[in-house]
């Protein structure tokens, strides 16, 4: 009889244990309701990207040979390439890890880079958390809007200074012309939605 009571409490707080877990769960899924803050820092990281492009020779695509033996093909400009494309987005929801978000008072927050994990003043655990949201989060914008994006770069329409614009209020419309960008006044976003 006894040895029944001590299994169903022992049900009853992995029950609870559970529940908390799932709870919890559902808020580290949850992310920023100003996407607008988030978009800018990923943004931010795009820009960073931009700056430090190393200049490229066109890429030669002329790999065929003709009956003459003369080469056949495209040489493609790099500016205007997929490759080009493919280096700036290729592994940008990764480095959005670095970022986590900063607390400015009770109302006010904003998506900071940290440099040094080890050196963070805030809970490392909560930074983290807040890492991987803002980088499920970039993986769910560039869902959303990389064919448009990648056309206007290969079109030389996203310049250095103009990737928030292009980025977060004409592809996504997360932020609107008159939003505030750097702030993020809560945090709380659906993991189906961007």
């Amino acid at each position: 009889m006894e040895r029944r009571r001590r299994k169903r409490r022992s049900e009853a707080v992995l029950v609870v244990a559970w529940c908390l877990f799932l709870f919890a769960t559902f808020i580290s899924v949850s992310g920023v309701e100003n996407k607008c803050s988030a978009c800018n820092a990923v943004a931010e990281e795009l820009e960073l990207g931009l700056l430090n492009e190393k200049p490229r020779n066109h890429l030669d695509m002329r790999h065929r040979l003709d009956a003459k033996g003369q080469r056949r093909g495209k040489v493609i400009d790099y500016r205007v390439s997929e490759l080009r494309v493919v280096e700036l987005l290729d592994g940008l929801c990764d480095k959005m890890q670095d970022y986590t978000l900063h607390k400015l008072d009770s109302t006010k927050h904003e998506w900071i880079k940290v440099s040094d994990w080890d050196n963070l003043k805030t809970d490392k655990q909560e930074a983290k958390a807040y890492s991987k949201d803002i980088s499920s989060y970039c993986g769910r914008l560039l869902e959303e809007t990389e064919d448009e994006f990648a056309e206007l770069i290969k079109k030389g329409s996203v310049r250095i200074g103009e990737v928030s614009k292009v980025l977060c209020q004409e592809l996504s419309g997360h932020c609107s012309k008159t939003s505030d960008s750097g702030q993020a006044e809560n945090y709380d976003f659906d993991e189906g939605e961007l």
